[in-house]
């Protein structure tokens, strides 16, 4: 996700999505649904799925609840995305059922005594249509992510590279970047700083190769199956956008024997209740996350039934504010709209999937050691901070509020009861205003909001997935409009710092401000909800929310 975490469905999504910090799309269950029917011996009927239709062919049955934006690893920056590039894309690492990386595209990794040098093997291994896969194309893919003209959004995650900032910034060659290919089979890495999660980066869709011959023949290559290539264990047979998208096993794969699916269809279903009843109905095999969302008033009866996983996930649901719209300018005025949500509430009543208000932005499953930096729910302290604010931009009324998220009845539900909330608190209109999840991205990425959803997916297992998010204002991922240079500091230390005490309060340091300044409302830390039948098995759904399907499997 980012997981934009769901940030479609995130992360972004999540239910909904999320930025890879994966950014999420999805947010938690959505929409309404009629609580389910016994049968005459007492047991639920409504949710039960038919049986799948009998073929010779292992076909999965999926739902992405929106378009994908791109197919493109080097310009991927959410949840949604995030699936199709991990199913059609191999890392030189990829992360397997134990949540560890392990050799993939690469068949060995030496690493150097002081951790900053790193040599990969290359195994041998083609390409979807037939070209051989070598250490030039990680070259390639990488020193492209990284070029200014490409505008990735994940750009900074290679950043860990040596050099890769600067060539970033304009402030190095490309030459000067900390990535060769020595030969076809030989990649050599420098990097910055020690950095011990980086093979964890490696199985991240940023770190992902390219095809040189294909992606210099045609920008557009990564936005119709027939010109899309990867090296994956799946490779595209057909996109109709807004439609359908299916992946077929890719005889290519230096790894197909592992491979067990034939078929991956992915069905784009906005509405989670037509997505419920498509599951039900036996035309889906999986329904919710984290891929999508379950309809919320259905979420009482799933649970009852048991026929529903929960999982928790590194991921927060958040609101961001462009700091540069009044009156966000004010920070008084940022925590004031913070304070005043009832977070709980919105647990209890909408999400209902065992979330946890979120009291910061880093999740409980990487704690730094800090907060809660504000309680729940605090009205009068709100209240407060308001009339403080709005003094000090010397306003006697608020300005028009908006409040932007993607399309998702949680995403509405969610968005509805706070602008109640901040109703009564504070006596202001607060107008929604709903797009769909490539559109939204687009305008959050242009600053065309006031206050927008989000949620953020952690990309590896280190708090600094999270706050690197925020350390430039002009970061790929960071739309708010917000930088501090002390923040900014206590990061760059923390890279240089090699005791592990020390560093986690220099990240602790850096959470304080960021939860000072407010640039962002965490609401809740996500959990996963999906349902399946037994027969779908292999899955993996790692703790930071991504989802592979490389050894999936249907009984």
């Amino acid at each position: 996700m980012k997981k934009s975490v769901f940030l479609a469905m995130s992360s972004l999504v999540v239910l909904g999505t999320a930025l890879a910090g994966c950014g999420n799309q999805a947010a938690s269950p959505s929409t309404s649904q009629p609580a389910e029917q016994p049968a005459e011996n007492g047991t639920p009927t409504a949710r039960q799925q038919a049986p799948a239709p009998a073929t010779g062919a292992k076909v999965l049955r999926l739902n992405l609840h929106s378009e994908p934006p791109t197919a493109d690893p080097g310009i991927a920056e959410d949840s949604t995305s995030g699936a199709i590039l991990r199913a059609t894309f191999d890392g030189l690492t990829r992360t397997g059922e134990d949540a560890k990386p392990h050799e993939s595209a690469a068949e060995k990794v030496d690493v150097s005594p002081d951790l900053k040098a790193y040599t990969f093997t290359i195994r041998d291994a083609k390409w979807s249509n037939g070209d051989p896969v070598t250490a030039h194309d990680f070259e390639f893919a990488w020193k492209r992510a990284l070029d200014p003209k490409t505008a990735s959004p994940y750009a900074y995650q290679l950043y860990f590279v040596k050099n890769g900032e600067k060539f970033n910034r304009g402030e190095a060659s490309i030459d000067d970047v900390g990535v060769k290919a020595i030969d076809d089979k030989t990649l050599k890495v420098t990097l910055e700083n020690p950095t011990p999660f980086f093979l964890e980066l490696t199985s991240f869709y940023t770190y992902y190769p390219v095809n040189p011959k294909v992606v210099t023949a045609n920008p557009s290559w990564a936005t119709e199956a027939k010109t899309h290539v990867g090296n994956g264990p799946f490779k595209m047979e057909s996109w109709e956008h807004k439609s359908k998208l299916t992946l077929v096993k890719n005889d290519n794969y230096w790894d197909k024997d592992a491979v067990k699916l034939d078929k991956i269809e992915f069905s784009m279903v906005e509405d989670e209740n037509t997505e419920l009843s498509m599951f039900e109905n036996g035309e889906l095999d999986w329904v919710g996350s984290p891929l999508s969302s379950l309809p919320t008033d259905a979420i009482p009866s799933l649970k009852e039934s048991g026929k529903m996983t929960t999982q928790p996930i590194a991921s927060t649901y958040m609101y961001k504010f462009n700091i540069n719209k009044k009156p966000f300018t004010n920070v008084k005025i940022r925590k004031a709209f913070a304070y005043a949500i009832n977070r709980q509430a919105i647990i209890d009543n909408i999400t209902q999937a065992n979330q946890q208000a979120a009291t910061g932005f880093i999740p409980p499953a990487m704690p730094v050691g800090n907060g809660p930096f504000y309680k729940d729910n605090d009205v009068e302290t709100a209240k407060q901070l308001l009339a403080e604010g709005m003094k000090e931009l010397g306003i006697s009324k608020l300005p028009p509020i908006t409040l932007s998220f993607n399309s998702s009845e949680a995403h509405k539900k969610i968005a509805e009861a706070i602008q109640d909330q901040w109703k009564k608190a504070f006596g202001v209109e607060v107008k929604l205003d709903n797009k769909e999840w490539k559109v939204y991205i687009e305008d959050v990425n242009q600053g065309n909001f006031q206050i927008g959803r989000m949620g953020w997916l952690a990309d590896y297992n280190d708090p600094l997935t999270f706050l690197d998010l925020f350390k430039d204002k002009d970061g790929g991922n960071n739309n708010t409009n917000w930088e501090n240079p002390k923040y900014k500091e206590a990061l760059n230390k923390s890279a240089f710092e090699s005791d592990p005490e020390k560093r986690k309060q220099l990240l602790a340091q850096a959470e304080q401000i960021l939860m000072e300044d407010m640039p962002i409302i965490p609401i809740y830390w996500n959990t996963y909800s999906w349902l399946k039948p037994d027969r779908v098995k292999n899955v993996i759904v790692d703790g930071l929310g991504n989802v592979d399907y490389k050894w999936a499997t249907i009984e």
